[in-house]
């Protein structure tokens, strides 16, 4: 039993490895573009239309709102970043019904590589809704005593996001495997199925911490006749 993908090597040369983790982020990353590029390779305006772009319009809609619902005003310039990061969590999750498939978010080194991503486009839109200046002066406020404190936190949350996807994806990972060892016929399918609600469940509450950062980081410190006026 494997623990985390990195232990899988398919190739070695010196210090270059080619675990698990790296094949199946990658197999997975070209299965979406794919998978994208087909659905929208005959998009239609009309009242026809197939239904992979039926199911692919109802997934950006939902999208678009959740964003919306959680504070930010203006879902469309986020939906790329945020829908891609949610689309390749539960995207992992399903695949996990593959035989012989290890879910990339079960190795510390991919979960830190998203919440690093998360931290990257919280600065980005932080620094882009409300100038550099301004972006920065957020962390002296509401005195210059919590400069530390803030920064401190920046840094906390991004390391609670990796290791909680991480910690949820290998435990499922580790019961699924036991239960292999003990009964291999009838517990494994009904874990597995659980497994899978697991990582929907984290791949939602990913992308929502996500969103939450992003429009506190868009919203925090605007004047109060501008909020008022959006409101």
């Amino acid at each position: 039993m494997h623990l985390s993908p990195d232990e899988i090597i398919f190739w070695q040369y010196g210090l270059f490895k080619l675990n698990a983790t790296i094949v199946f982020t990658w197999a997975l990353m070209l299965v979406l573009a794919l998978g994208a590029k087909l659905i929208t390779r005959n998009i239609s305006i009309g009242l026809e239309r197939e239904r992979w772009q039926n199911l692919l319009e109802i997934i950006v809609i939902a999208i678009e709102k959740q964003i919306e619902e959680v504070g930010l005003s203006h879902p469309g310039r986020y939906l790329g970043f945020l829908a891609t990061l949610f689309l390749f969590l539960a995207a992992a999750a399903i695949c996990t019904v593959i035989p012989g498939y290890q879910p990339p978010t079960g190795s510390l080194s991919t979960t830190t590589a998203l919440a690093l991503c998360v931290f990257a486009a919280v600065t980005f839109f932080g620094i882009e809704e409300r100038g550099l200046g301004n972006y920065l002066k957020s962390y002296a406020q509401p005195t210059p005593i919590m400069l530390p404190f803030n920064i401190i936190s920046e840094v906390s949350r991004t390391l609670a996001l990796a290791v909680r996807l991480f910690g949820n994806m290998m435990s499922g990972a580790m019961i699924i495997g036991i239960l292999l060892t003990i009964t291999p016929l009838f517990f494994p399918v009904i874990m597995s199925a659980l497994g899978l609600l697991t990582g929907m469940v984290q791949a939602y509450i990913f992308f929502i911490l996500a969103t939450v950062y992003i429009a506190a980081a868009t919203r925090v410190g605007k004047p109060e006749s501008e909020s008022e006026y959006n409101e």
